[in-house]
This record gives structure tokens, sequence and C-alpha cells, in this order.
């Protein structure tokens, strides 16, 4: 009988430190997909390209890694601010990530005005699941 008591505690024990603990290896929410390499590039060419003209369009690109073993929904967002903070462009990209997949993620932008711009982008699971995948990403725009 002592010998079952044993048995059962033990295998509660591995139960519960199964389902209940974390794996130590687990992957922390923000590096579930992360952006990395924030860049402006000139449709035309393909060019990383620092400073713009107006009406010049130019492409926000991240490059976004799924770095789970499993498939990974995420919505790409590029949100563009004036230098009054105001939002004047906002636009998304949805898609799914192979597990360990890399994919160079864009979304187009035309400056009308010549000014200092800031462009900042977010990783998100969904629109409706606003769970970022990423840390946000930001570059200065200047545009002439």
């Amino acid at each position: 009988m002592d010998v079952f008591k044993v048995i059962l505690l033990f295998v509660f024990f591995v139960l519960f430190t199964i389902l209940i603990i974390p794996p130590i290896y687990a992957i922390e929410p923000l590096d579930r997909a992360p952006a990395a390499s924030l860049r402006l590039v000139n449709v035309s060419d393909n060019q990383v390209i620092e400073h713009l003209n107006v009406n010049q369009r130019v492409l926000v690109t991240a490059d976004i890694t799924n770095n789970q073993e499993d498939p990974q929904k995420f919505v790409f967002i590029v949100q563009i601010k004036n230098d009054e903070n105001v939002i004047i462009s906002l636009g998304w990209i949805t898609g799914t990530l192979n597990p360990n997949q890399s994919l160079s993620t864009a979304r187009s932008w035309t400056p009308d005005q010549p000014g200092t711009y800031l462009a900042e982008i977010f990783v998100w699971e969904s629109l409706e699941n606003q769970d970022a995948l990423s840390e946000s990403l930001s570059i200065s725009i200047i545009t002439s």
C-alpha cells in the first residue's frame, strides 16, 4: 500500500511539473515573431534610401521571423506620423509565417509635403487580437 502511494505521488509530481510549470525554453511573447531591420526602400530600384522627395513612393520594410515550431498568423501595421505627431497614414498586411520562416514585409507610402515624419511598425497576432509578437520599431523620414 505504501508503494502505491509513493508511485501515485510521483506520477502527480511529474504531471504537475509538465502541465503547470512553464518550460524554461518557452518563447517570450515579444520573441514569437520579432521584427528587425526597419528600412526605407526605393520602389523603382529596391535600394535602401535615407532621404525622400515629395511624391516619391517608398516601401517601409522590415524583416519578420517566426521563432516558433508552429505557424504564426500576424498583422504587420505601418503608421506614419507628421512632425505634429498626427497619424497621416495607417495600413497593414496580414499573413501567416511557417515555423522558423523569415519574411521581408513592406507597405508603400508617398509623402505629399516636405517635412519630417516618423514611420512606426507593429507586429500583432491579428487586428482583433492585438497581442504583440514583437517590439515596435520606428524610423525617421526626412522629405524635401
